[in-house]
């Protein structure tokens, strides 16, 4: 087809949508179809635990809340010669982590217990019949005797072969935290903008003269940031150079509010106070005392925690998991 025989284009107006929201529900409903994946000699999780251990730096608030039940726990935790005050700790951070912890039993030469170790959930597997194994490779995967792996999970009601973390309901937030944080440290080492259009209409410019402006904006970020630009255009048009922002984030930016949110999404999932965290309050009230609130949080979330974590006494017949009493606060002093 020759140039003079093809077809014009037709101006107008092309209009288009973007599509709506997607809830999470809507995902979560074609995920309940599916089961844990037997790959012929383990089951995989149905959440990866190593995102889970990742996800504990992404939030300062989601890692201290996890953090405070753990070190409570081990602060009343009495230590046994079969299980150390150690171990004890790595398997009550990898149950509250991923909602699954696995202990196992080392015998000694006679045949008996010799003591217990933690077995990292994020490389253990649940086989069939009470096989287990410890996973860091598919080449590498070490099966364990039977009956030698303690396993407490925290219970899911989709399926039966590992436990689920508590706090999942909370995770876009906690996302959403991350990545409003990253967001704002990406704006400051950019330069404290979030991008813009440099028009230039000017006919008295050259192309050396664009190409001079072009290497000042190259070196106006990083170390650069904050750094004017003098263009000297002698019998320039007003309009000649314009500046026109793609978005004003000083004016819209809505970074502390996504924060707080966040926040409190987190600190609801784990319902944790936020003066046992450290989080300052915004309003001249306070939070109010924070003994109280320590003593009513021990009652309502640590000591349920240490009920099951001594399901593990039960499973090898004595009493390895014990704790001390806890002392209460008592009430506040009048100032």
């Amino acid at each position: 087809m020759s140039t003079d025989e093809a077809p014009e284009a037709k101006a107008g107006i092309t209009a288009f949508a973007l599509d709506d929201a997607v809830g999470v529900l809507d995902r979560r409903d074609l995920l309940g179809f599916s089961e844990c994946w037997w790959n012929g000699r383990w089951y995989e999780p149905p959440v990866k635990p190593r995102d889970l251990a990742q996800m504990l730096q992404s939030s300062a608030h989601h890692g201290s809340a996890i953090r405070v039940k753990r070190n409570l726990l081990v602060k009343h935790f009495i230590p046994h010669r079969l299980l150390s005050r150690d171990e004890f700790a790595r398997f009550a951070l990898d149950f509250l982590v991923t909602g699954n912890a696995f202990l196992e039993l080392v015998p000694n030469i006679a045949g008996r217990v010799a003591e217990l170790k933690n077995s990292l959930a994020v490389n253990t597997r649940r086989g069939r019949d009470g096989q287990y194994w410890f996973v860091e490779k598919w080449s590498e995967a070490h099966p364990f005797a039977p009956g030698h792996i303690f396993h407490l999970l925290e219970h899911d009601p989709a399926q039966e072969l590992y436990g689920r973390a508590e706090y999942l309901s909370a995770m876009q937030s906690l996302l959403l935290n991350e990545s409003a944080t990253l967001f704002r440290r990406r704006y400051y080492l950019n330069g404290a903008h979030a991008g813009f259009v440099f028009y230039v209409s000017e006919p008295s410019m050259s192309d050396h003269d664009i190409d001079e402006i072009r290497e000042a904006l190259r070196q106006a970020q990083g170390k650069g940031n904050f750094r004017n630009l003098f263009l000297h255009a002698p019998n320039g048009k007003k309009d000649g150079v314009q500046v026109i922002p793609i978005s004003e984030v000083a004016a819209k930016d809505e970074f502390f509010n996504i924060k707080n949110v966040t926040r409190d999404d987190i600190l609801a999932a784990h319902r944790v106070p936020p003066q046992l965290l450290g989080v300052i309050p915004q309003n001249n009230g306070g939070f109010g005392d924070v003994r109280t609130a320590a003593d009513i949080f021990f009652v309502n979330e640590i000591e349920p925690l240490m009920m099951r974590l001594r399901e593990v006494n039960d499973w090898l017949g004595r009493d390895v998991v014990r704790f001390t009493e806890h002392q209460p606060s008592g009430p506040a002093l009048a100032a």
